[in-house]
């Protein structure tokens, strides 16, 4: 073949045509299969449209379709009952009270990747995870217990303790709800919990 024809830069070279000039040539017929592939998925990235907003499941959805009986004892597989699917938390960081909350939740029966988004979610709105919360009802500290007074039976400390917060909050929620989620489902209808 002559050299004029197949030169770099003319009109006629390419990938292809030098690929063939190296007979055996594994590395440049892997990196054209590439070159290729990732031409033809730009080109489908270019016909996607999006129709609508993708819709989520609220954590009351999630708490109302949960497969588990309300003790926390799910197989976390990630699906619920009526096709949804669960979301899962990551860990939050550490020294911080979520992460107390975190660690705590097994002791009281919740798996911490089923049911910590939906003790984030009512924490987050009942007092910011702040552990001196007070709000003019009288509620108090994280789980806001209503008289604060009554966390006194996780720990004399209750007043300045998110630990022991977090204790008599799980056990308030066991009791009443079944689980955090709902706990949530019950926030979201009432407005409290």
């Amino acid at each position: 073949m002559g050299g004029k024809v197949f030169a770099p830069g003319s009109s006629a070279f390419s990938a292809v045509q030098a690929i063939e000039m190296v007979p055996g040539s594994h590395t440049m017929a892997a990196l054209e299969a590439e070159r290729a592939q990732l031409i033809a998925m730009t080109a489908a990235a270019r016909t996607l449209t999006v129709v609508a907003k993708p819709k989520l499941a609220s954590p009351a959805e999630v708490a109302s379709a949960s497969p588990s009986t309300g003790t926390g004892t799910s197989t976390g597989t990630g699906t619920g009952g009526g096709g949804i699917v669960y979301v899962t938390s990551t860990p939050p960081d550490p020294n911080t009270a979520q992460s107390i909350a975190y660690n705590l939740m097994a002791s009281f029966g919740f798996d911490p990747k089923t049911y910590f988004g939906c003790l984030l979610d009512l924490w987050n709105r009942e007092s910011g995870w702040r552990y001196d919360a007070e709000n003019a009802s009288g509620a108090y500290g994280i789980p806001q217990a209503l008289p604060g007074s009554k966390m006194a039976s996780a720990g004399a400390d209750w007043a300045t303790n998110p630990a022991t917060q977090i204790k008599w909050g799980l056990g308030y929620i066991k009791g009443l709800y079944g689980n955090p989620c709902g706990a949530w489902a019950f926030e979201e209808a009432n407005g409290y919990y």
